[in-house]
């Protein structure tokens, strides 16, 4: 893993401030009083290539104001009961915190549907979470922690995954590429949990072609990962699918109320969320009706690395299905039959 230098930082820095202004601007917008800290994400995702980190930052500034990335929290999707259903099927929240104060953020990989609205509604909702995350749960965090924190852990729950997700993976790569282009290093670890055999599968194939330092923030945990998770967090920060074994995100109905599960739109997170940015689009001047229209968002064209790991992953579940005859239902009962096994032993 490369060691970034002051002297890595400096020539960076130097670059930067030869940067228009609107850039300085969105800088400043980005690194949330933490320039150095931001630059060292850039340089760790550009494995210390000063030229290729400084290129990576400034295509990011670029991106953020070409789509106005820094207004995105004023931005609401409207009307409420339209942003539910985009929770609904687009299953992600924030659950607590690690011990050491940071966010634990919760992904229902398996159970997203994303069939609710268009790819721009889902991209929107994702970068609004992402901002807020940077904007108000981080500083927050570093308040309260004493100390700065300036990343999250992420728990995917595989609960549910079929073949069929084949058809997401489009949208997946979209908001992937958006990730790893302009929000670099801001993961610590992501926690893989309930897998299905499906994923298994997939994960043999697609881990050799990852990155040494991706590889090493992936780990993949037995069954719900409660033991492993609670090394690192307190019970109360457990994702709901975390809980107790063979309690997958599948035990929730994607319409629950139930404030316990983070997906849900009652839950607190999301509540101060969709708060914060109704607050911030009333602070707006002049005021205008609200209208429901989409927040459009260039994508970014994903690396060749990314589009390899996509390739690898359809032909692997075309594998799955044309010679093991691996279907969606043969998929469902294997897992929940593995699921009801794991509650009766425990």
């Amino acid at each position: 893993m490369v060691i970034i230098t002051q002297d890595m930082i400096q020539q960076l820095q130097n670059l930067m401030e030869a940067s228009d202004e609107p850039l300085k601007i969105t800088f400043e917008n980005l690194h949330q009083g933490y320039p150095t800290e931001t630059m060292i994400r850039f340089l760790k995702a550009r494995d210390g290539n000063i030229s290729k980190a400084h290129s990576m930052l400034v295509d990011c500034l670029n991106w953020r104001t070409e789509n106005e990335i820094d207004k995105i929290l004023s931005k609401p999707i409207i009307p409420a009961e339209f942003y539910r259903s985009v929770r609904d099927s687009q299953l992600i929240g924030m659950s607590g915190y690690t011990k050491d104060g940071r966010p634990v953020i919760a992904v229902g990989v398996g159970l997203s549907t994303y069939d609710k609205a268009s790819i721009h509604y889902y991209v929107q909702s994702h970068i609004q979470i992402n901002e807020y995350r940077d904007r108000v749960i981080l500083p927050s965090a570093t308040k309260k922690f004493e100390r700065h924190i300036s990343t999250c852990v992420k728990v995917l729950d595989m609960t549910g995954l079929k073949l069929s997700h084949l058809n997401q993976i489009k949208l997946l790569t979209v908001i992937s590429s958006i990730d790893d282009l302009n929000y670099p290093e801001k993961t610590d670890t992501y926690y893989i949990v309930n897998a299905p055999y499906v994923f298994s599968a997939c994960w043999k194939v697609v881990k050799p072609l990852l990155q040494e330092r991706t590889r090493k923030k992936v780990q993949v945990l037995s069954g719900c990962g409660k033991d492993d998770l609670l090394k690192i967090m307190d019970y109360e920060s457990l994702p709901h699918f975390c809980r107790r074994q063979g309690s997958g995100s599948s035990r929730y109905s994607r319409n629950s109320t139930d404030e316990d599960c983070c997906f849900s739109l009652d839950h607190g997170f999301h509540r101060q969320l969709y708060n914060y940015i109704n607050q911030q689009a009333a602070g707006i001047k002049p005021r205008a009706p609200l209208k429901q229209a989409s927040f459009h968002v260039g994508f970014p064209e994903p690396n060749p690395t990314g589009c390899k790991i996509v390739q690898t992953i359809e032909t692997e579940f075309h594998k799955l299905e044309n010679q093991n005859q691996f279907t969606d239902e043969q998929n469902e009962v294997k897992t929940n039959g593995y699921e009801h096994q794991k509650e009766t032993n425990a």
